[in-house]
């Protein structure tokens, strides 16, 4: 993984606890470097820190080494799904399973650098949701103009004007992202946490990440099954928003 920018701004840690998830389908090959490289950088942010690791019904070791990694080191959670439930189903797994005050989430698949949170941390304590955006996005030419058209869709549809809604480097208030029912089973749950939490009210902050090539394992997001899905999705979404009423004690005090 490429190291973060000879010069970059110091670190501001975050005055509490932070829970980072990871959803994880069939990412033997990744999830240890992914885990080791967060357990050797959280401490610059947080005293107390947890590392939930959703594994997804994956047919390969994922499961296996997140628990050997979990033996050693009691801060690195697993929860588990029997078969695979997509994408939003896990983080919301994982959401659920958090005890932070901060949640953060990041994809398992090595195209994210840990390191990157010290560009979110700046921003936590003025805003409710800190959102990534990937400034160089290294994802084949399909998936970056189908993106984009989704990006689109959201903004007409849903009225969330994200530059990269599904970059999967976020930092959440713990409380409010808990206190969402999620719903989406798939990479929608970007637009629905986003589009329940201008319901609400919550504050946003966008700040640019790194992205990186995909070194090991197969990415299934786009592919025409995936993106038929995601079409019918996110009409369902917009329908049930349409009679969504936010919590009343939701904001942040």
């Amino acid at each position: 993984m490429k190291p973060p920018d000879p010069v970059s701004p110091p670190v501001v840690r975050l005055p509490s606890s932070l829970s980072l998830v990871l959803p994880a389908f069939n990412e033997e090959a990744n999830i240890e470097v992914v885990v080791r490289d967060a357990l050797a950088t959280l401490p610059r942010f947080s005293d107390d820190f947890e590392i939930v690791v959703v594994d997804d019904g994956s047919r390969d070791r994922t499961a296996e080494v997140v628990s050997t990694l979990a033996k050693d080191d009691p801060r690195v959670r697993l929860q588990r799904h029997a078969r695979n439930r997509g994408y939003g189903a896990a983080l919301a797994t994982g959401f659920r399973a958090t005890r932070g005050d901060y949640v953060m989430f990041m994809d398992a698949d090595r195209q994210f650098d840990i390191r990157d949170l010290r560009l979110l941390t700046p921003f936590a304590a003025e805003y409710d949701i800190v959102a990534g955006f990937r400034m160089e996005r290294n994802d084949p030419l399909h998936r970056r103009v189908f993106a984009e058209l989704f990006n689109v869709s959201v903004r007409i549809l849903f009225g969330v004007h994200l530059r990269d809604i599904d970059c999967a480097f976020k930092l959440f208030r713990g409380d409010l992202l808990r206190g969402m029912e999620l719903t989406a089973p798939g990479a929608l749950i970007n637009t629905e946490i986003q589009a329940k939490a201008r319901r609400q009210g919550a504050r946003l902050e966008q700040v640019g990440v790194h992205h990186y090539p995909r070194l090991a394992g197969e990415a299934s997001g786009g592919s025409p099954r995936v993106i038929v899905r995601a079409m019918r999705e996110t009409l369902v979404l917009w329908w049930r928003m349409r009679w969504y009423r936010p919590p009343k004690d939701r904001g942040r005090t």
